[in-house]
């Protein structure tokens, strides 16, 4: 974006110098088969470009102009509009150049400057907004994080969700973070059936002392912990799998 910025201010700067000190006409040419030599090369590359967007925004389920402003994949619209600003840049040096020779006047060289600082500042200013959304984080597709909570709601072992983050963090990268309320006794009953409970009563009829009972509940209690662990794992592995774009995946016990 640098570059977009500098090259920006550099074709202002020579535009308005020469409308202010017009500059001696030069061999149009010399100036004609660098811009031809500059279109070539640039096509190729925004051909090039527009075809892996296209692709990108197909496999994405978005229209080309849509993923071009939301799209997850910031380099690929940096050499997009790049491209596109060259390609663009050209012809009109181009137009600019013929003007200039064919009405003997250097002030249409000069707007062309003009215009393409304005040109590449315009570009400059459009990949520095859409990038920082990036580096912030933006919120994911209404649709899809509705998918996401549905999973996590309907399943047996979550009373409730809470404190709900989607952030999508580009290339194709999400992270999802929120607080479940579980339920205790469908965490406690997958522990149970875990169990022989025939074994589990001739332990309890073991139980004589206070301190037999406290080992009992304790050691029963961690195991319980456990099983919640694993079914958070669990869960959080269900929602990466139904959105592979779902890299990042937090859930806290509430």
């Amino acid at each position: 974006m640098g570059v977009f910025f500098l090259g920006a201010g550099v074709s202002l700067y020579h535009g308005v110098t020469s409308l202010i000190h017009p500059p001696v006409l030069e061999s149009l040419p010399w100036a004609l088969a660098v811009l031809g030599g500059s279109l070539l090369v640039e096509s190729g590359v925004l051909l090039s470009a527009i075809g892996h967007i296209r692709k990108s925004a197909q496999d994405s389920g978005v229209s080309f102009r849509e993923y071009v402003v939301r799209g997850r994949d910031p380099s690929a619209v940096a050499v997009l509009m790049e491209d596109s600003a060259a390609v663009l840049g050209v012809f009109l040096a181009a137009g600019c150049l013929g003007l200039t020779h064919v009405l003997n006047s250097p002030v249409y060289d000069a707007i062309g400057s003009i215009c393409i600082g304005t040109l590449l500042g315009t570009v400059a200013l459009f990949l520095v907004q859409r990038n920082g959304e990036l580096l912030v984080g933006r919120t994911i597709d209404a649709n899809k994080l509705r998918r996401i909570i549905e999973i996590i709601e309907n399943d047996v072992m979550v009373r409730s969700i809470h404190d709900i983050k989607a952030v999508d963090l580009g290339a194709h990268t999400i992270r999802f973070k929120a607080e479940v309320n579980f339920d205790g006794r469908e965490v406690a009953r997958a522990h149970v059936n875990k169990m022989d409970l025939e074994v589990l009563m001739k332990e309890v009829s073991q139980l004589t002392t206070v301190s037999d009972l406290e080992h009992f509940l304790l050691n029963h209690g961690e195991k319980v912990v456990d099983v919640l662990a694993m079914e958070v794992d669990r869960i959080e592995r269900n929602v990466k799998k139904a959105n592979p774009d779902c890299r990042h995946v937090d859930l806290e016990i509430l």
